[in-house]
């Protein structure tokens, strides 16, 4: 088990490595270089992103529901990698926007239609507005300055999973991102009771 979580604990690394980068380099690229995020390399970038916030959203569900399984559980470590990792995607995709043309893009969040049900707008606004906030604060600093507040911030990962994956099934009918939004769902709530019935018979 101490050789799992060292592999555990190095991948935790790697994947804040790989955000920061993707930080750093994605807008510059897609602002300067478009001819290369073409519109294949942009899905398969959100691809990504919601490959891993999946996750994010699976393991601690079934950390709860497998409690006895010692494998399951200390992957909840690798959530705020996975989740920051895909968070970076979409921020960048923001940050691109914002060095195009900040006035343009805040003047836009103000209107009526950015936040309306037409065309599902509301729905990936607010996965974006969620991303931005669970990126700011996936650190040490936060989880200070933050206190017990810092979990209830947490919790808007379910805003930005369900956001998004709305967004996009909605507007492009994936099988795929009904799968996982299904899947997530039934997880999520099959924890959620037996989480309460371990309380129930052993309350505190």
């Amino acid at each position: 088990m101490k050789a799992y979580f060292k592999i555990i604990k190095y991948l935790q690394e790697i994947l804040l490595v790989i955000s920061i980068a993707i930080i750093i380099v994605l807008p510059t690229m897609i602002v300067f270089y478009p001819e290369i995020i073409r519109g294949d390399l942009t899905q398969k970038l959100y691809d990504i992103s919601h490959i891993f916030i999946f996750f994010v959203m699976m393991i601690r569900p079934l950390a709860d529901i497998f409690i006895r399984n010692k494998w399951i559980r200390p992957l909840v470590i690798l959530r705020k990698g996975m989740g920051v990792l895909s968070a970076s995607i979409i921020v960048s995709f923001i940050i691109a926007k914002l060095m195009i043309d900040p006035m343009a893009y805040f003047n836009s969040i103000g209107t009526v239609g950015y936040w309306s049900f037409t065309n599902y707008a509301i729905f990936a606004h607010l996965a974006d507005l969620t991303a931005i906030i669970l990126i700011i604060t996936s650190n040490n600093l936060s989880k200070r300055l933050l206190g017990n507040l810092w979990k209830n911030v947490q919790k808007l990962s379910y805003i930005y999973f369900y956001g998004g994956s709305l967004y996009v099934y909605l507007s492009y009918k994936s099988i795929n991102i009904l799968f996982s939004l299904i899947l997530v769902t039934l997880v999520t709530y099959l924890a959620f009771i037996m989480n309460k019935r371990r309380l129930a018979q052993n309350p505190v």
